[in-house]
């Protein structure tokens, strides 16, 4: 179809290149069991309960999954259908067709597991892996760093940047743009890494880290390009997320807040009055993930100080809560679908992660603060490979 015509009554016709940025913002804001509903909705009427089912039956996405996604295309005037007793059928509007349009041809990149990354689109447990090399290759070259809880939180960061988050690396501060606050700031090599992979960096950039004059510091720092907040101090992320979101409501802003918290800092007082706010201000904006690997600096959580049953800590505070596998983009995503139908209350997921995740001998907390030798190195990434 030639889409330059079919948007003959814009304003300003669409180049090529226009289509592919605008392209590029819609996958930002939709995620890919989304793209397979527009994509599927016959040209003739039928029930919403079986073109989802024939949808889960021919790409095996989960119905409940697809039912929860059906419902926020619906919000967003994308797709529109009748009540069972006042059939009328699924069909696009006017807006669903053209968006439908633009991302038809993502269809079968969306269905390999493909995102879309700086060098174009990639497998996601491709970039992942390639993610934890990188973030095993600038410690080692730094010399310093937090191997262990980054490469925990590796999966987890992928999937907001590459899956979820809205945002434009070629332009960092766009008001519109998502925005994540990496509470654990000693995970800052896993960030960065992620951030370069997404563009709003070169990569060569990451040789730097930690080095005077170089852009990236030990901690995540406001002035990096891509990074929304300025951490490190444990126990403070959340209460910075909670401002942005209430600021989001008072400008009538649509954009999410996401927070990572790591599970030991929850030890800390200022989040549990973070979240007393955000439930009583009824911030459905705003995200958390703990990132529950299970070991802090000194220990293993439930040795320095007891913190289950987490889920039911956040229910009692007035949030939203659910598990995932933070290892697991599918069960990530579902979460996140969860989430994003939570009105009137913050949401947290608490993502059962392993520290050190995907090299072998440094799972555990042996390389919390430890760098790997280049002896090490060498064998980790051979693991990787």
């Amino acid at each position: 179809m030639d889409k330059i015509r079919w948007c003959k009554d814009a304003p300003i016709p669409l180049s090529e290149a226009q289509l592919d940025d605008l392209r590029r913002i819609v996958l930002r804001t939709i995620n890919k069991n989304q793209v397979l509903i527009l994509t599927n909705i016959p040209r003739v009427p039928a029930s919403i309960t079986s073109v989802l089912r024939g949808i889960s039956q021919r790409f095996h996405v989960p119905l409940s999954t697809l039912k929860r996604n059906a419902q926020m295309l619906r919000d967003l005037n994308l797709i529109k259908y009748g009540e069972a007793q006042n059939f009328s059928g699924v069909e696009l509007t006017e807006l669903g067709r053209f968006i439908s349009e633009l991302t038809v041809s993502e269809e079968p990149t969306i269905l390999g597991n493909m995102v879309q990354t700086r060098s174009g689109f990639r497998p996601l447990g491709t970039v992942i892996k390639d993610l934890r090399k990188r973030v095993l290759r600038i410690i080692a070259e730094a010399g310093s760093g937090h191997l262990g809880a980054s490469l925990s939180a590796v999966d987890i960061l992928a999937i907001l940047y590459f899956m979820r988050m809205r945002y434009d690396p070629k332009n960092s501060n766009w008001p519109d743009r998502d925005r994540l606050v990496l509470s654990k700031g000693h995970a800052a090599p896993a960030l960065y890494a992620v951030l370069a992979e997404a563009g709003f960096f070169p990569v060569e950039e990451l040789t730097t880290l930690r080095e005077m004059g170089g852009i990236l510091q030990g901690h995540p720092e406001m002035g990096i390009p891509g990074v929304d907040a300025s951490t490190g101090s444990l126990g403070q992320g959340l209460s910075i997320a909670v401002g942005m979101a209430i600021a989001a409501k008072l400008d009538g802003s649509g954009y999410r807040v996401y927070a990572l918290l790591g599970d030991g800092e929850l030890d800390e007082g200022q989040i549990w009055e973070a979240a007393l706010t955000a439930a009583h201000h009824g911030l459905d904006n705003l995200t958390v993930i703990v990132d529950r690997n299970g070991f802090q600096l000194t220990g293993r959580t439930e040795d320095v100080k007891k913190i289950e049953p987490l889920e039911e800590k956040w229910r009692a505070f007035g949030w939203e809560a659910v598990g995932a596998d933070g290892h697991d983009p599918a069960s990530i995503l579902t979460a996140l679908d969860s989430c994003d139908l939570t009105s009137g209350r913050p949401s947290a997921i608490i993502a059962h992660t392993t520290k050190g995740k995907g090299v072998s001998f440094m799972e555990g907390n042996s390389y919390s603060r430890k760098t790997p030798s280049a002896q090490e190195l060498v064998r980790a990434l051979s693991e990787l490979a």
